[in-house]
């Protein structure tokens, strides 16, 4: 009896072939591994807004009709020698500490920020009131996966697209927490500026002095004590329809003039008469002189020194009708 006996085909791969797909396969996984580790900030950053907005996020920075109104902030990173306490400008109980931003719906704010502390810091504005989530395009500089350095610094620009409570905030996760955050206040579009309208006068007065000072180099110069001493650059708020009565004595040895104006980079703009002097017939070390206006439309305004430049030097203050 004749017995057949089924055959089957083996494929053997020699070490040699094998060794060669491992290193293949290892090859895939390194190159792998690199592209993804190299594009980890992309991982790690905030949606794009049109996700945002498919995962039901609401857009905080509509698009708004510009004001032409530009403020310019200066803010800078400063941490605590224990590093708890962290902040804006100075710490708590200080001058300026966390400066409030008043503004209106399409004004712009210009953020010109340096890291002045230790650790590093990043910077952003958001209308989330906790964590550090929802920033504004276009307002960020640095990210918490790239932030500055200490000593370095940027600019960013943030319109204010609707009325309500912004806050800008270091991005870092847990420096909000720790104390760097500050209010941006955005009132309606027909509230601010000169465009405004002004209301029927109250029959309130006010009385303010602000005598220009200087630093013994000249380099830095402001209203009524230098920065970091108490009554720099006071902020003033009256309401629309109150009079108020502005006297200044210039202290310094430079020449100097004084005015309210709706944009602090505008020397030229004065409103409501508010002028003492001018650039052109400054007051001079040791004069004295006042001015009474009626405050106009409400909305954020600013009194500074009229002669060029001097504003720049820190010659200015907010001066919010409400």
């Amino acid at each position: 009896m004749k017995m057949s006996h089924d055959t089957q085909t083996v494929y053997r791969t020699t070490p040699a072939r094998t060794g060669k797909m491992m290193a293949i396969m290892l090859g895939i996984c390194i190159v792998g591994g690199a592209i993804f580790f190299s594009m980890w900030d992309y991982w790690i950053s905030q949606p794009a807004p049109v996700v945002a907005m498919m995962a039901g996020e609401a857009d905080k920075a509509a698009p708004a009709a510009a004001t032409g109104k530009t403020i310019t902030q200066d803010l800078s990173f400063i941490e605590s020698s224990d590093f708890r306490t962290l902040a804006f400008n100075s710490l708590p109980g200080e001058p300026n500490h966390n400066p409030t931003i008043n503004m209106n719906v399409g004004d712009k704010v210009v953020f010109d920020v340096i890291n002045d502390g230790k650790s590093f810091h990043a910077f952003g504005v958001t209308k989330a009131d906790e964590g550090f989530a929802g920033i504004i395009p276009g307002s960020e500089i640095g990210a918490a996966s790239n932030p500055l350095k200490p000593g370095e610094g940027g600019t960013s620009e943030f319109v204010a697209g609707e009325e309500g409570t912004y806050y800008y905030i270091c991005t870092v996760p847990g420096h909000r927490e720790q104390g760097m955050v500050g209010e941006i206040i955005v009132g309606s579009a027909q509230g601010g500026g000169s465009s405004g309208v002004a209301a029927a006068p109250t029959g309130v007065s006010h009385d303010f002095n602000l005598d220009f000072v200087e630093s013994d180099d000249f380099r830095t110069l402001a209203f009524n004590a230098l920065p970091g001493f108490d009554g720099h650059n006071p902020e003033i708020r009256v309401s629309s329809g109150d009079e108020v009565t502005i006297t200044s004595t210039n202290t310094g040895k430079s020449f100097h003039a004084f005015g309210v104006v709706s944009n602090p980079e505008d020397f030229n703009n004065v409103i409501w008469d508010s002028a003492i002097a001018a650039a052109s017939n400054p007051l001079k070390p040791g004069e004295s002189g006042s001015t009474t206006f009626t405050a106009g439309a409400p909305g954020t305004y600013y009194y500074i020194c009229t002669v060029p430049g001097h504003a720049l030097q820190g010659m200015q203050g907010s001066f919010i009708v409400e």
